[in-house]
């Protein structure tokens, strides 16, 4: 039976730590964009927040799932991210990040496996101990946030999207899959249908680590929690985002992992 964890970030306490890009979208497997596509919990998310057991987690990443180095979607990436990977070690200003952490960035950053990878995280919960092809990339991305935000600053940050996602107030959802947001929201190539204001406390800003730095991009979790506090449309609009068709105003309740560490017990 999956162990449920709920933090409420706002406690920086309970956090136990040892220490998109050019295109910032929203990738559920949509089948027809036209469709609106309802929020929610996002149950089948692979959502571990490895809370309590990052040590052992990078330990059990580098030595059982080696081979995703070696073969797959993911090593495959990393060979095209190289150069991103050494300019970023050079110009890292976080000295908990590790080579592993900026392998993670450069290639969810680069986009070459970022559709793929979201897939994945956001339906392949039922498989993670067993076929899920993105172990190693998801633990230090994740690890990555951790680093970047170890004090659970909340901070408001943008999304826009092309799909039109229905939903509401008093609503609690989460992404389910790593969500890239911005502190800017003059950022229309990405959308105008629906678009969300964020605040995010398990986010972190990317700085300088992104392959793509002028987004501003803040990278949020897939197990953070939101309540939707409120639905905006015709008129009501905010301002930056007075283009979209409809904006959800999202306040982050914490995390919920149904996965949390549970590569560590098969």
């Amino acid at each position: 039976m999956n162990m449920l964890i709920f933090a409420r970030l706002c406690l920086p306490l309970c956090w136990l730590l040892s220490v998109e890009s050019m295109w910032i979208r929203f990738n559920f497997t949509v089948r027809d964009a036209n469709k609106p596509i309802p929020l929610g919990i996002v149950e089948d998310s692979v959502d571990d927040m490895y809370m309590g057991c990052s040590e052992e987690m990078m330990n059990t990443v580098t030595h059982k799932y080696n081979e995703e180095l070696r073969v797959g979607p993911y090593a495959e990436t990393l060979k095209m991210v190289e150069n991103c990977i050494e300019e970023k070690l050079k110009e890292r200003e976080d000295e908990a990040l590790t080579k592993n952490h900026m392998q993670a960035l450069c290639a969810y950053t680069s986009d070459n496996v970022y559709e793929n990878f979201n897939i994945a995280v956001r339906t392949k919960g039922s498989v993670y101990t067993s076929s899920f092809q993105f172990h190693i990339l998801h633990f230090f991305l994740t690890s990555a946030i951790q680093i970047l935000n170890n004090n659970n600053y909340c901070y408001t940050t943008y999304r826009r999207t092309k799909v039109m996602f229905t939903g509401n107030v008093s609503q609690r959802i989460r992404f389910g899959s790593f969500a890239s947001s911005s502190f800017k929201t003059d950022l229309r190539e990405f959308g105008n249908k629906s678009c969300f204001k964020i605040t995010t406390c398990s986010g972190a800003p990317l700085k300088r680590y992104s392959s793509f730095e002028p987004e501003a991009e803040v990278l949020i979790p897939p197990y953070e929690v939101f309540r939707v506090t409120d639905k905006l449309d015709g008129k009501s609009k905010l301002p930056g985002l007075d283009d979209c068709a409809v904006v959800f105003v999202l306040k982050s309740e914490g995390g919920q992992s149904r996965l949390n560490c549970k590569t560590l017990h098969v």
